[in-house]
């Protein structure tokens, strides 16, 4: 396997990210360079914090379009909790920002009747992709999974959803959508299940 990119947009638990990765087996680089980005033979969009942040952060590093000519060339990316939402069309936090806009959909705010950020262990409800294998093969149904977050993803097509998790409304914990697999939740906090996680999508991009 050749080098794994973690993009570096300023914003999120990259070493922490790096060590899980290459705890499975990994070899991981951690670039902002948009040469790297375009070339990598597969790429992990980590975060934490704000869209609006993150989507300033891409554009000004010249990473932004070097993601879409990765990700339309077919290099499998992995998003992580805030690297999920940004690949969507938008997100409504502090108003409407754009996205990415790889996956059509938005970025929606948890009901405010609850407690938020959600901080902690919770569920995941795994359904089979459309096509192709599970990345949550051997990995029991229900499973824990620990996450931080007061946004969730709306995708507007629903079969690209292969996790669930109930916090007041269910809504989508993982999705596949082509050669993109993205958590809300965090693998690298997740224990043993999301090391299994990590190394099933190493099976996705050897």
């Amino acid at each position: 396997m050749e080098r794994v990119i973690i993009v570096d947009y300023a914003l999120g638990n990259l070493r922490s990210v790096a060590k899980a990765l290459e705890k499975v087996g990994y070899v991981t680089e951690v670039s902002s360079d948009p040469d790297k980005i375009r070339n990598a033979q597969a790429l992990v969009l980590p975060g934490v914090g704000s869209f609006r942040h993150g989507m300033e952060n891409l554009k000004s590093r010249g990473i932004l379009s070097a993601l879409h000519e990765a990700i339309q060339t077919g290099r499998p990316l992995l998003g992580i909790c805030l690297g999920l939402q940004l690949l969507f069309a938008e997100s409504e936090e502090h108003g409407i920002h754009r996205g990415i806009g790889i996956i059509p959909g938005k970025a929606k705010r948890l009901p405010q009747s609850l407690k938020v950020p959600q901080m902690g262990w919770n569920r995941v409800e795994i359904s089979k992709p459309e096509k192709g294998s599970s990345p949550f093969s051997g990995i029991p149904d229900r499973s824990y999974f620990y996450f931080v977050h007061s946004y969730y993803v709306e995708p507007e097509d629903k079969g690209i959803i292969i996790g669930k998790t109930h916090y007041g409304i269910e809504f989508a914990s993982a999705i596949i959508y082509d050669n993109i697999f993205a958590l809300q939740f965090h693998p690298e906090k997740s224990g043993d299940l999301g090391l299994k996680l990590l190394e099933n999508w190493r099976n996705h991009v050897d």
